[in-house]
């Protein structure tokens, strides 16, 4: 009898452990989100969220500095942009990238100590560049971004390379090629290779350059039954679309009615408004890793490319790292009004013709 209550007792914590995996140990939160009768609610667990408050929280501005004195593109040497802000502002702009991007490397990060003007160092022209993606997506992606914006520290929050809530890299490249090309396991994808990039699903693990970097069209449903004419769509490009899905949801901590009605996921007229800032948010996370990151290759180290030679490229988690607006949706730009528009002083936005040579000397920029 004796054992088999341990048995019985040993089944029932086998059981618990299985269905531990299923679901969440309550409470957990639901928030009516879409139309009502519809079943578009939104499921919260407190504990993840009371987890994240610390990521999410904002840090104290370093006081303003006054707009009155010399420029600093007059009084630095290689300032390609902020030149237009006083020596003072400009001080303190560049100690809060050290705060927001490097607060444990200091200024060397990205600076040789010997002279500060020089590029010799990637991260300085990666940093600058950066500086200037800053600008465009606030100025003109207000679309996704609205009057928020985002500054450095939306996406790297102290670590010089940007990390998701779970702290894994908040950054991608393109897959790699397959141990088997061909034979009887054929080409998988990625699939079934749970990966946080998907939200451990068995989806492929790298939908993102089709649309994060590539042009393809992010659409599962046919129009006509058999594939012929215009009819591109197959199974592959469902899996690629749900895997682009997978990740979304996960980095914003939402479900999938967040934007789609449940009852009619392709239907726009009964979608909730936010299908369409997500909308602009694929376009605009496209547009910046075709014109600002994946140019940056030339700069990088060999050892900080991917495993095809790509510059690392952002995505949705890069960003917003688990909550369904980053930073809840606290903005930073009323204390630095000028990551709001394009530098008006950096005309050559980024030679990216080769690496910078660390003999070589910078020449002093024309006021």
């Amino acid at each position: 009898m004796k054992t088999q209550q341990i048995a019985s007792f040993g089944g029932l914590v086998a059981a618990a452990a299985l269905l531990a995996g299923c679901w969440e140990r309550p409470p957990v939160e639901s928030v009516q989100h879409g139309y009502r009768g519809t079943g578009m609610v939104q499921v919260y667990n407190p504990r993840t969220v009371a987890s994240q408050a610390d990521l999410n929280k904002v840090p104290e501005a370093l006081p303003a500095a006054p707009a009155e004195g010399p420029k600093a593109k007059d009084i630095y040497k290689n300032v390609l942009v902020l030149g237009d802000l006083s020596v003072a502002q400009f001080t303190r702009h560049m100690a809060s990238i050290t705060q927001w991007v490097a607060p444990q490397q200091g200024c060397v990060y990205c600076h040789n100590p010997a002279n500060f003007a020089e590029d010799s160092k990637y991260t300085k022209v990666v940093a600058r560049r950066m500086i200037q993606m800053t600008q465009h997506i606030n100025a003109d992606w207000q679309q996704h971004v609205a009057e928020t914006g985002v500054t450095c520290y939306t996406c790297h929050r102290g670590h010089p390379n940007p990390q998701d809530q779970n702290g894994q890299k908040a950054y991608w490249f393109k897959a790699g090629d397959p141990a088997h090309k061909g034979g009887m396991l054929g080409w998988r994808d990625g699939q079934n290779e749970p990966a946080y990039s998907v939200g451990k699903s068995s989806l492929p693990n790298e939908p993102f350059s089709r649309y994060l970097l590539g042009e393809d069209n992010i659409r599962v449903q046919s129009q006509h039954a058999l594939p012929m004419g215009d009819n591109k769509q197959d199974t592959k490009a469902t899996e690629w679309t749900y895997g682009l899905m997978m990740h979304m949801s996960k980095s914003l901590g939402v479900n999938c009615d967040y934007c789609h009605n449940s009852r009619a996921f392709s239907s726009w007229p009964q979608s909730a408004p936010q299908r369409v800032t997500a909308w602009y948010g694929i376009r605009m996370v496209r547009n910046l890793n075709q014109e600002y990151l994946e140019p940056l290759k030339p700069v990088y180290d060999s050892d900080d490319l991917g495993p095809k030679g790509d510059a690392p490229k952002l995505f949705c988690v890069t960003c917003h790292k688990g909550a369904y607006k980053p930073l809840y949706g606290q903005s930073m730009l009323k204390d630095f009004p000028e990551l709001s528009k394009p530098s008006t002083d950096g005309k050559p936005l980024y030679p990216a013709q080769a690496k910078p040579a660390a003999e070589e000397k910078v020449a002093v920029a024309t006021p």
